[in-house]
């Protein structure tokens, strides 16, 4: 968590109170430095339910909410398809945004929203915050401290199982808002849940230059709602350090959110990057004479305070991480960790794993990142 640099909290209005709202709801009371102002929803009932709760406004519309000075920071929970016109219309009367992923579903849209940014001297950051996370941090502290070697290879896991054949129907957040299954298989899971690992890699290896691989859509009927949505990639990309990644994402495989990161002295681990307390693992190799060993597997220990989350889900991560850092970022004059052309690079990294492979053909990355900051707790 991010300290706090002023006594007067950020002021924070949230479009669209779907199925992710809760996440972002139950986790900032552990942010002293926000305070929720106000939300919105095209379903006026849905919002009004959320502001009862929480006691905060309810605004009708997104233009008198824009209109609402206290707010400071746009919180753009809205379906992927409307990222790019609310953000936009956020950022053109002058309020910070924190987009969910991804910026916009097309490179184009998202290039435009960060320029814009940039013109009108605005902060604009995305989910998934997750590589602020002690999990994330502890690996990539790991990693600068060589706890096995120079890096070589990185193998990336983002499956989730034939989900269309779960009782996907019945899954629903605390506040009772379905989960979104529409909008899942249609947009694909790339989209929707590769960026959980995938935004942890320019972080802890640079830049990305290039993808290589495949990607499909194999169940074109998910339980009724036919689709042409990515549930299947499997890619190479190569950084700009020299490091090069196997990413494979799917709606198939078996539910595997695991992260191995191979150097030549060993190899860093954990089970699911999902979990903010998941453990990270070290496991050594060495000579032994003429014979060539592995040490038994050792436990690092997690880096910052992580905590169990009040909210209903499959994973344990703090969603209003994110936006404390970028309050902090406001607050200080400073680039926030997750930065406008930070999570244009990571956008431009899933977007390749998507629909930039389709037909198997080799992506070259057009954008890229400067190094960015660790937490200060895991420096």
């Amino acid at each position: 968590m991010t300290g706090d640099a002023s006594s007067v909290p950020t002021g924070l209005a949230i479009v669209g109170c779907g199925f992710v709202s809760d996440y972002y709801l139950r986790t900032l009371s552990g942010h002293p430095g926000l305070r929720l102002v106000a939300v919105t929803d095209r379903d006026p009932g849905r919002a009004a339910a959320v502001a009862r709760e929480h006691r905060v406004e309810h605004h009708r519309s997104i233009d008198t909410l824009l209109a609402d000075e206290r707010i400071s920071v746009v919180v753009n929970l809205t379906d992927p398809r409307s990222h790019h016109d609310v953000t936009r219309a956020a950022l053109l009367a002058d309020k910070h945004v924190y987009s969910e992923k991804p910026l916009a579903t097309d490179l184009c849209r998202a290039v435009e929203l960060v320029e814009l940014s940039e013109r009108r001297g605005l902060q604009l950051s995305s989910a998934p915050c997750s590589l602020l996370g002690e999990t994330a941090q502890t690996l990539w502290r790991a990693i600068r401290d060589r706890a096995v070697g120079t890096v070589r290879v990185v193998y990336a896991e983002m499956d989730e199982g034939l989900v269309h054949r779960m009782p996907f129907r019945s899954w629903s957040s605390g506040t009772g808002v379905p989960w979104p299954h529409r909008d899942e298989f249609e947009l694909g899971t790339v989209l929707e849940h590769a960026g959980y690992v995938v935004t942890w890699l320019p972080a802890f290896f640079g830049p990305a230059i290039s993808v290589t691989g495949t990607a499909a859509c194999l169940i074109p009927d998910k339980a009724g709602v036919r689709t042409d949505g990515t549930d299947f990639s499997v890619a190479v990309v190569r950084f700009a350090s020299g490091v090069v990644a196997r990413v494979t994402c799917s709606l198939i495989a078996p539910h595997d959110h695991s992260l191995r990161i191979v150097g030549d002295r060993g190899v860093l681990s954990t089970a699911d990057t999902w979990f903010y307390d998941s453990p990270v693992h070290v496991r050594r190799s060495v000579n032994l004479g003429p014979r060539h060993q592995w040490l038994p597997r050792r436990r690092r220990r997690l880096l910052g305070s992580p905590q169990r989350y009040r909210y209903r889900g499959a994973q344990q991560m703090d969603f209003a991480r994110g936006l404390a850092d970028l309050a902090d970022a406001i607050v200080t004059n400073r680039t926030p960790r997750l930065s406008a052309r930070y999570c244009l690079h990571t956008t431009e990294l899933v977007l390749a794993l998507d629909r930039g492979l389709r037909d198997g053909c080799s992506y070259q990355m057009t954008t890229s990142t400067d190094p960015i900051e660790p937490m200060p707790w895991a420096r």
